[in-house]
């Protein structure tokens, strides 16, 4: 009796699932979709959306020196809070430019922002680049920037 009860289940339950989903009485009108009104940043080439970029090139590190470049969050006492964006390169004995992207919305407000890069070779500290404040959470191009000894 129970054998019987569970094929009939059975085979009610595959006849339920073979047939077509009944068809709804009136088609319901396709909606509009609102206009788009939030304006779009224009990414720079290669960069995600969503990340900006600082833009620049240090002035002759030596060849074969190593450029630590770092967006940082200072504190009113000059020391490091928080690492914004990091970048490593190599010195060429030219002009060397750098791309450093960084997250936005990271960016703290109220907050001091700066650029700092270290240059170093054999292990031993040689140039530095002064700070330079970061007041906005934008893509921005420093242009040429001298380095001057470390002391």
């Amino acid at each position: 009796m129970y054998l019987r009860l569970a094929f009939i289940s059975l085979f009610l339950l595959l006849a339920a699932c073979a047939s077509e989903a009944p068809q709804p009485a009136a088609p319901a009108a396709p909606a509009k979709p609102a206009p788009v009104t939030t304006p779009v940043v224009a990414a720079e080439p290669g960069l995600p959306a969503h990340m900006r970029e600082l833009r620049g090139s240090l002035l002759t590190p030596p060849a074969g020196s190593e450029v630590e470049l770092a967006l940082l969050v200072v504190d009113e006492r000059d020391r490091p809070q928080q690492l914004l964006g990091s970048l490593r390169l190599e010195g060429t004995g030219q002009a060397l430019p750098f791309r450093l992207p960084f997250n936005p919305q990271y960016f703290p407000t109220g907050a001091r922002v700066e650029l700092r890069a270290r240059i170093s070779q054999s292990g031993r500290l040689i140039l530095r680049l002064p700070p330079r404040l970061v007041t906005q959470a934008d893509s921005r191009d420093f242009g040429a920037l001298p380095l001057v000894s470390a002391p």
